[in-house]
């Protein structure tokens, strides 16, 4: 609202920048503009204020889906005057020139105007759409809708000098006991689809663990098979040094044997040589005492007894031992 002084009779109006001010004075335009301070007289002037600035609309308003369920819709509409010169002829907006006051309330004509025609446009989607596909995505649709139809449809709108900036619908809901049934009927799905999860959880988990399992079960088998490989290599190896070591023993038993009748065959040449020389001596010195007298051999006999005969300190001799020496060198002689 502008801002009017009052001297000697005449009126002093100070607007905004946010409002353009129409000044008529006796049927001719005296002042156009935003932001326009002038003196004039009440009694021949005719004032318009149209506002300029960004105004907000909050809707909301019931509705009927396809399958005969009650919505609530709720929005909100930004819209401003781009042409004050046509809205100021085809709305009122004059003000007492004395208050400044609007003599009607123009702004709630064009709101109603919006009304009228956002619900009409939103009615139209909400009535071919089911509840859950409108709880579900009619936001979208009815937003798109109210826009294509404010913009190319709505011919009164542009002709008074209007035009809406943003459409925002904020919710679209059903009625309480409907909306808990749909919460009770998703939770049930949420449930589901949460049971359904952990049981696949379960199920993976069970699968890993099998998988586990099994993968340990390969590993012991891999590793018996290895274990058995190498028993079995050590048992061919342990085999092997066995028969190595046998045939080693065996050579060696052999060379020693062999080493054993050589030398066995050596002595046995050496004492067969030693004995015949032996026996050549004996011969000879039998073939030298041959030609001897008895006498003679008996003396030698004696002789080399007594050589072979322990030291003797005394000598006992008997009449028993005597007489038949005695006896039989006599008849000897």
């Amino acid at each position: 609202m502008a801002d009017i002084d009052r001297r000697f009779g005449f009126r002093h109006l100070r607007g905004a920048p946010t409002v353009h001010i129409r000044h008529y004075r006796r049927g001719k335009l005296a002042h156009d503009g935003v932001g326009l301070s002038f003196w004039y007289r009440p009694l021949t002037a005719v004032v318009s204020e149209v506002p300029v600035d960004d105004r907000e609309l909050p809707l909301l308003f019931h509705a009927r889906t396809a399958d005969f369920q009650d919505v609530t819709v709720q929005l909100a509409l930004t819209f401003r005057i781009e042409d004050p010169a046509l809205a100021a002829q085809r709305i009122d907006f004059s003000i007492d020139p004395d208050t400044g006051r609007w003599r009607s309330d123009p702004l709630a004509q064009i709101s109603g105007l919006l009304t009228e025609n956002v619900q009409q446009y939103a009615v139209e989607v909400l009535t071919r759409t089911p509840l859950e596909t409108a709880l579900a995505d009619g936001v979208r649709a009815v937003r798109d809708r109210i826009r294509a139809g404010l913009a190319e449809e709505d011919t009164r709108l542009a002709q008074t000098g209007s035009a809406v900036v943003d459409v925002r619908v904020v919710a679209i809901r059903a009625e309480p006991e409907v909306e808990k049934a749909l919460q009770t009927t998703a939770r049930e799905k949420v449930q589901q689809e949460a049971d359904r999860a952990t049981f696949e959880r379960r199920a993976l988990a069970v699968e890993r663990e099998r998988a586990i399992g099994e993968n340990e079960l390969q590993s012991q088998i891999e590793l018996a098979r290895r274990e058995e490989q190498l028993v079995t290599q050590r048992g061919a190896n342990t085999r092997r040094q066995a028969e190595e070591a046998a045939a080693a023993n065996r050579i060696e038993t052999e060379a020693q044997a062999s080493r054993k009748e050589r030398l066995t065959l050596v002595e046995a040449e050496g004492k067969r040589a030693l004995g015949e020389a032996e026996a050549a001596g004996e011969a000879a010195r039998l073939a030298a005492y041959r030609d001897l007298p008895e006498g003679v051999l008996t003396g030698l006999a004696l002789k080399e007894l007594a050589g072979n005969l322990p030291e003797i300190d005394t000598l006992v001799l008997t009449p028993d031992l005597l007489t038949p020496l005695l006896t039989k060198l006599g008849v000897r002689s």
